[in-house]
């Protein structure tokens, strides 16, 4: 898929953007690979472990996603875009609410807006279960983002850009994961917890990235794709960091939920089933011209992807063997 074609990742010196560098470079051979991020620093690192006289094909652009022009530039002759940026820390979002809107929404416009520009074919972009139901800053900047890149298809004719979502859950290990927090309490011989009857989704980042490609490759834009994960309970995931530690409850923080959805009853009747995937179907008349294969199984009415009720449970074991990986 991706040989031979101009991919440019944003937020690609971030947890997503460099494993999806590191698969993209073992699996294919791109005809130019760019880190499109705003933090010199992390590019500095990052050319250190792929540097350009190793990697012919890869690029380093400076460049952040609120700059329209520097995107217009980024963009030339790009034929896939892996949209990874964002202000994603709960809350830092809730503090600094400008500058969630300005990254999260007005980056994801420019985003649709010079990808159609310059001709772009494909847009893929990373979303979140705190966009589903949200009630925090950061998962309303994601649902707002969500809902632009999906009518960005209704912008543009049938043979042009097209634009999909990926929406997943916790990524294990990943910059402000709760498992690196909690490794670096246990030193403390302490566990702060929030809620003992907390439940989230859970996915590795090798996962994240291997859905994303998967997806990129098999889109037909308008997908809002969200992938089956396990579950866990957050006290499980203590029992296999710290099972000796202390525990200390300091309450729900604000904007944070006890369960997390992927996808709302009210989102059931768009939403039909695959074999490893949910998809969640947009409300635009291009739909019904694009969709003339879809193959999935319509959920039920009542259906709702939530990690408290979730079947799928990451068992104790399966957690200690992902977290010796990271």
């Amino acid at each position: 898929m991706l040989n031979n074609k101009t991919v440019l990742i944003t937020g690609g010196t971030g947890s997503f953007g460099k494993k999806c560098t590191e698969i993209i470079l073992k699996r294919y051979s791109p005809k130019r690979l760019i880190i499109f991020s705003r933090d010199e620093l992390k590019q500095f690192e990052m050319a250190q472990q792929y540097p350009d006289s190793k990697f012919d094909c890869i690029r380093y652009f400076i460049g952040d996603v609120r700059d329209k022009e520097r995107l217009n530039r980024a963009l030339h002759n790009v034929d896939y875009v892996i949209h990874a940026a964002a202000l994603k820390q709960v809350p830092v979002a809730e503090y600094n609410p400008f500058e969630a809107v300005k990254t999260n929404i007005l980056g994801a416009q420019n985003i649709i807006n010079v990808a159609i520009d310059q001709g772009v074919k494909k847009v893929i972009a990373l979303s979140t279960d705190k966009a589903a139901n949200p009630i925090n800053l950061y998962g309303a900047t994601k649902l707002c983002s969500d809902k632009l890149f999906i009518a960005g298809n209704s912008y543009v004719g049938q043979d042009h850009s097209i634009f999909s979502v990926v929406r997943y859950g916790n990524v294990v290990g990943s910059r402000g994961s709760v498992v690196p927090f909690f490794l670096k309490c246990r030193d403390n011989g302490t566990i702060p917890i929030t809620d003992p009857r907390m439940t989230r989704f859970w996915i590795t980042i090798e996962q994240g990235v291997n859905f994303v490609l998967d997806r990129l490759e098999h889109m037909i834009g308008g997908e809002l794709f969200v992938p089956k994960l396990p579950s866990m309970n957050i006290m499980d995931l203590v029992k296999v960091i710290a099972p000796e530690c202390q525990i200390e409850i300091i309450g729900i923080r604000p904007g944070e939920k006890l369960h997390e959805l992927m996808i709302t009853k009210d989102d059931a009747r768009h939403t039909v089933e695959f074999k490893d995937y949910y998809m969640i179907q947009p409300e635009f008349k291009f739909w019904n011209i694009r969709n003339n294969s879809n193959n999935g199984k319509p959920v039920a009415e009542d259906f709702e992807y939530n990690s408290e009720t979730n079947p799928w449970k990451l068992t104790e074991l399966e957690m200690k063997d992902i977290i010796n990986k990271i």
